[in-house]
């Protein structure tokens, strides 16, 4: 029999100890990260995700201050009373970065990007589903001056390896980096728990203006910017199918590109986000168009040409697809006035197309007058 001395086995036992801990450790550290912290107070009990998804989606956009703020929302609610609106779209993270509610998990916590303005979303939620309001949480994930700042390991870079910051002065962080993705799949699995229907995600994509030229992408060879997004939208949709549906917004031109599948240079393409979500949303607003699109002086006179035309010739791609389009109508002025004529043309182009499941008015400062609703 093979004889081991007392103390070679226990310099054995404290090796395999060591290295069972080492494994451990290097695998779950990242994702402790994201857990709720355990000092936190839990999410509260009375927060009841409803099930309710109309067949036709006639929503609104609204900020995280209209949201919380009790007496736009009542004035809302009362306009949506036995109106054609059944859903409305609420910011939880936006453009700042900042996650806009009473965030529970811990890397949220370390980066100090919470900025609470639904104090109390329970309540803001109860009160849209109590009126069958089927509530859509918007995500902005590239987009994030909160996370870059405490995270510069994490933001896009110049090629003299500083932060690299867009035309508004803002900065990104790197589509490639698995921690940006962990980061904001938590943030999606909190709000879907905390009670919201769906989740949209914005500003999907690589940047579109500032000086791009300057930025070094962190892309390996063999990769593109579509192929990047990819991995990510698949990494998405493979963590979250079953839990709640998720939409994407892209450019509105990303439309016009199913043939010679261009990616706008921000790596958006659709022939790839319909594999991934349920719905796709582009926002094809027709003064965010080339001014004389489709021949015209100016494309934002012409509200339902500019929406037909994009879902007509879109309409192969998202026809043999996991996804439906979803469009993002324009209900500001820009280039023209935009009143019931022009909101009408867009909403009748919009339901008149095979492709569609509905559409989402967006006005910034959440400003919808009574026609909106009739």
């Amino acid at each position: 029999m093979l004889k081991i001395s007392k103390n070679r086995l226990h310099l054995s036992i404290l090796g395999l100890v060591f290295v069972v801990s080492f494994l451990l450790l290097s695998t779950n550290y990242s994702d402790t990260l994201f857990k709720t912290s355990p000092t936190e107070k839990k999410v509260p009990d009375n927060i009841v995700k409803k099930s309710y998804r109309p067949e036709y989606v006639r929503g609104i956009y609204l900020t995280a201050y209209s949201a919380g703020s009790d007496s736009y929302r009542n004035n809302l609610l009362e306009k949506i009373k036995d109106s054609r609106i059944n859903t409305v779209v609420i910011d939880i993270k936006d453009y700042s970065g900042y996650i806009l509610y009473d965030s529970q998990i811990l890397e949220v916590q370390n980066v100090k990007a919470k900025n609470n303005r639904i104090p109390d979303l329970a309540k803001v939620l109860k009160e849209f589903h109590d009126l069958n309001i089927y509530v859509i949480a918007r995500q902005t994930v590239f987009q994030d001056p909160a996370l870059a700042s405490s995270r510069p390991d994490l933001a896009i870079k110049t090629s003299n390896g500083n932060t690299w910051y867009d035309k508004s002065g803002l900065a990104w962080v790197d589509p490639a980096q698995k921690e940006v993705w962990q980061y904001n799949l938590a943030i999606t699995k909190e709000a879907i728990s905390l009670g919201f229907d769906e989740i949209n995600f914005d500003y999907m994509r690589y940047p579109s203006d500032g000086s791009i030229g300057n930025i070094a992408y962190n892309i390996p060879a063999g990769e593109t910017k579509v192929s990047m997004l990819d991995k990510f939208f698949k990494y998405l949709s493979d963590n979250l199918t079953g839990l709640a549906p998720i939409s994407i917004d892209t450019f509105g031109l990303v439309m016009d590109h199913t043939d010679d599948d261009y990616d706008l240079g921000i790596g958006q393409r659709l022939s790839s986000v319909v594999q991934y979500f349920d719905y796709v949303s582009p926002m094809m607003y027709p003064s965010h168009y080339p001014l004389t699109y489709l021949g015209f002086t100016n494309s934002a006179e012409h509200p339902y040409d500019v929406i037909a035309y994009g879902l007509e010739i879109s309409s192969s791609t998202a026809r043999s697809s996991r996804a439906t389009i979803r469009p993002w109508l324009q209900a500001f002025n820009i280039r023209a006035v935009y009143d019931k004529t022009k909101i009408d043309a867009q909403i009748e182009a919009t339901e008149v197309a095979s492709t569609t499941s509905g559409w989402l008015l967006w006005n910034a400062r959440n400003y919808y007058p009574d026609h909106v609703f009739n």
